[in-house]
């Protein structure tokens, strides 16, 4: 049996990624921890000062690739 990748808010699934993304407040903490363990600490930082830039790139990052890429 194939294994399936978990990407996504801390390896959970895509669904419940989507749904993290899209509330505000779960975005910005999950944002900035998923930035603080890649070792991303100006992201991190960014993420904090510029959060509804950040909230719209999350967003569409986790729907379509179901992984925080940018500043990650």
């Amino acid at each position: 049996m194939a294994k399936k990748s978990k990407k996504g808010y801390f390896g959970l699934g895509h669904l419940i990624s989507i749904i993290l993304a899209i509330i505000p407040v779960t975005n910005i903490i999950f944002g900035i921890v998923t930035r603080i363990q890649r070792k991303c600490y100006i992201g991190a930082i960014l993420n904090f000062f510029l959060f509804p830039l950040f909230w719209i790139i999350d967003l569409i990052t986790i729907i379509v690739s179901n992984e925080i890429q940018f500043l990650a």
